[in-house]
């Protein structure tokens, strides 16, 4: 159960990543396309950007503290048998 469940927490890790740098990359590419449309707005162009950064970082926070409490469980388990 355990390499299974760190397999998918692995899988929601590096999606996760994936995807918050490819919106990065596209938020990037759209503010030098078209730099009126962020004019416009009263907040920086990149806070987009830094909002999901938080918004990730604290799913990896979590995603890697569920990692070590499986690790942790899953050696004292192998210390019992």
């Amino acid at each position: 159960m355990y390499p299974r469940l760190n397999h998918v927490l692995n899988l929601l890790i590096g999606s996760f990543i994936g995807v918050w740098i490819g919106h990065s990359l596209y938020l990037l590419w759209d503010y030098h396309a078209h730099p009126g449309l962020y004019a416009l707005g009263s907040a920086p162009w990149y806070t987009g950007i830094l909002m999901n950064g938080l918004c990730t970082a604290g799913f990896l926070a979590v995603a890697l503290l569920v990692k070590y409490i499986l690790h942790r469980k899953g050696r004292s388990v192998s210390r019992e048998k």
